[in-house]
């Protein structure tokens, strides 16, 4: 009867990330990181929406201009934003901040953040905020894996 019950668990847990589609908000300037970041996403059986800096992402998620905000830009849920630290406008930190202030709505959201610099401070900083991960480009797809087991171990 254990055999039973424990084979009944594992594919219910098996079906349950075969049906898990992350929908994520990928935020990059660079137009080739940004196409990769989005390719190996998407190879990874994820839904991808991307913004080209840090305010389009904001509104996007709907925390822009409320003059300007469309009420229907939640209805998309996104369940995690990869967001490149160094980008012209609005940083990567500086959109960590905003999604994760007490007012937002999307706090919960995990916020990924990339850099092709290893600079401690920066990552102990970012991490300190609120920030899920903190991981060195180029992205790759072992990289993406390993974010979505994460991500699964965190919500069970």
């Amino acid at each position: 009867m254990r055999l039973a019950a424990t084979y009944a668990a594992i594919i219910s847990v098996k079906d349950f990330v075969l049906k898990f589609e992350l929908h994520v908000l990928a935020v990059d300037d660079n137009l080739i990181d940004r196409k990769l970041v989005e390719r190996i996403l998407k190879i990874s059986s994820c839904k991808v929406t991307t913004a080209e800096n840090g305010l389009r992402a904001l509104e996007y998620l709907g925390l822009g201009d409320p003059q300007q905000t469309d009420s229907l830009t939640n209805v998309m849920k996104v369940n995690l934003i990869i967001t490149d630290y160094c980008m012209p406008g609005m940083t990567g930190f500086e959109l960590l901040k905003k999604v994760k202030q007490e007012s937002s709505n999307l706090k919960e959201v995990p916020v990924v953040i990339l850099s092709s610099e290893n600079i401690p401070t920066r990552i102990n900083k970012c991490l300190a905020s609120g920030a899920q991960m903190f991981m060195q480009k180029p992205l790759k797809l072992s990289d993406v894996e390993k974010l979505k087991c994460h991500l699964l171990n965190c919500r069970s």
